[in-house]
């Protein structure tokens, strides 16, 4: 078994949370070169799920108050008292749970291909390879290959690692 982390490295940390902002600023752009209302309404949609993370699971994890492999640990604790961590082992979680965070993606993604229909444009093509890589394969490589292979949460238990080991069996 690979050694977890009580603090995942500063440069991990700073990788993952920039992959996240420019997953957010290509969906941010894309959608406002649609509209500009609807990338306000995106940007108050990711600031949502920031804290209903926050606020529904960083507050029961070993890494409130430490660096997790996504920064969240930190900053929850900034914002949030700690709250029960049995609440976070004892969580049960499915797929259709993740569709608000899917959508981060796929929202831009149909801007995009609107914006290509309508007015193509090598940029936007190159923007949507871009956001469909970092979304997807980039982001399931790191979270399921990297970052949950150090994480003491996973050790102590942790429903997403359950909700995927289900699938690898």
């Amino acid at each position: 078994m690979a050694k977890t982390y009580d603090n995942y490295p500063y440069s991990f940390v700073f990788g993952t949370t920039v992959l996240t902002l420019i997953i957010y600023a290509i969906g941010i752009y894309l959608i406002y070169v649609v509209e500009p209302i609807w990338a306000a309404l995106y940007i108050i949609y990711i600031i949502a799920l920031e804290i209903r993370l926050l606020k529904m699971g960083c507050v029961h994890c070993y890494y409130y108050g430490k660096r997790c492999a996504f920064g969240q640990g930190k900053l929850c604790a900034l914002f949030f008292k700690k709250r029960d961590p049995k609440k976070f082992i004892n969580k049960q979680i499915k797929m259709t749970d993740l569709i608000p965070d899917f959508f981060v993606t796929i929202v831009p993604l149909i801007a995009g291909i609107y914006l290509l229909i309508n007015n193509f444009s090598w940029i936007i093509l190159g923007l949507i390879i871009v956001l469909v890589i970092l979304g997807f394969p980039v982001t399931g490589y790191i979270r399921g290959s990297v970052s949950c292979k150090y994480c003491k949460q996973r050790e102590i238990g942790c429903p997403a690692e359950q909700m995927f080991q289900k699938k690898k069996k």
